[in-house]
């Protein structure tokens, strides 16, 4: 494939990516990926409340421009627009980014990396008060990207060629941790979320467990994360011992076959999540849909260089994941 990146300098050039897929990739997703009856089971488990009086639904009615918060009438929806409407933009996907959420937060091996990531970003380690006097909480901020990364490449330098339906998946652009220290103190309702959440597990007997909040945002919107979808995070004691043990992750090339291992963090985590989801060529972990516009446009802003929040958080998963490395060499040898 062919990509002009004329947006990145004055001369016009022609860069040439060769796609590999490694012939053991399919094997390695089904040695530890949960099952699409299982994912399917544990739906229920993941569930909303009203956004005004935090009400939980079983059928919840959601907002019909953002698609990302939810009521349990017509009255709480009226009550709460003040609050909503500045925050409220258009979103192309009929479902917003819940059901994405909602398969991500139901799936047992890319929750417990997850909460790897948050562990080591949120500090546990280094104050044994926190998620157990002090709560903590962390922005996971999301995005859909073509499931081929030749359209991603496409898009990026934006290629007229590229397609007018991809095929998309949800990928974990970052993680920012939430620091009482030097952040603005949690909303009443996260606070109240929080300590019941706290209430709970202490009931169930897992007081040494931490607790702390998780809120979700779709890179896609707006810089706040007015709309985001913000639920409890409990750390069990088998995820705690992963982060203390730290055992590397083992990548392997598709072009050379060749292994390399990287130290387990934050970054390796989110990257290892990525690849998961990416090797899952048939959605058995129903986190592929159609591409919209807007997520097509976030890609595209990135390879303009422009500063908006998806774009900046897009391009720092790149300099991150190995599978990006060539593109990101090819910009920064076109910028000298």
């Amino acid at each position: 494939m062919s990509a002009n990146t004329n947006n990145l300098s004055s001369t016009p050039q022609t860069i040439y990516v060769k796609h590999a897929i490694h012939p053991e990739s399919g094997d390695s997703f089904r040695a530890v990926a949960a099952s699409t009856k299982s994912l399917k089971a544990s739906q229920k488990d993941f569930g909303v409340q009203c956004t005004q009086c935090q009400t939980k639904l079983e059928k919840p009615l959601k907002c019909a421009k953002c698609k990302g918060v939810w009521y349990c009438s017509k009255e709480c929806q009226k009550k709460n627009w003040s609050t909503h409407k500045p925050a409220c933009h258009e979103v192309e996907r009929s479902s917003g980014v819940f059901k994405f959420i909602q398969m991500f937060g139901v799936n047992p091996v890319l929750m417990g990396l997850l909460k790897v990531a948050i562990i080591f970003d949120c500090g546990l380690f280094e104050n044994p008060r926190i998620g157990f006097d002090v709560p903590f909480m962390a922005r996971v901020d999301i995005a859909i990207e073509p499931s081929d990364v030749l359209d991603f490449v496409r898009l990026y330098f934006n290629d007229k060629a590229v397609g007018d339906k991809l095929q998309g998946m949800l990928q974990v652009n970052t993680i920012i941790p939430w620091h009482p220290s030097t952040q603005s103190p949690l909303t009443p309702k996260r606070l109240q979320l929080w300590r019941e959440a706290r209430a709970k597990y202490n009931a169930e007997g897992l007081a040494k467990d931490p607790v702390g909040l998780v809120e979700f945002i779709g890179c896609s919107c707006a810089e706040d994360s007015k709309n985001s979808l913000t639920a409890e995070l409990h750390i069990p004691a088998v995820v705690l011992d992963m982060a203390r043990q730290r055992e590397p992750f083992t990548f392997v090339s598709a072009v050379t076959g060749m292994q390399f291992d990287k130290p387990m963090s934050t970054v390796t985590c989110l990257e290892y999540i990525n690849v998961h989801i990416r090797a899952d060529k048939q959605n058995q972990l129903r986190l592929r849909a159609e591409m919209t516009e807007q997520d097509k446009e976030a890609i595209r802003a990135a390879g303009r260089n422009e500063h908006t929040f998806p774009a900046r958080t897009l391009k720092q998963k790149m300099e991150r994941e190995h599978l990006y490395a060539g593109i990101m060499e090819m910009i920064r040898e076109t910028a000298k």
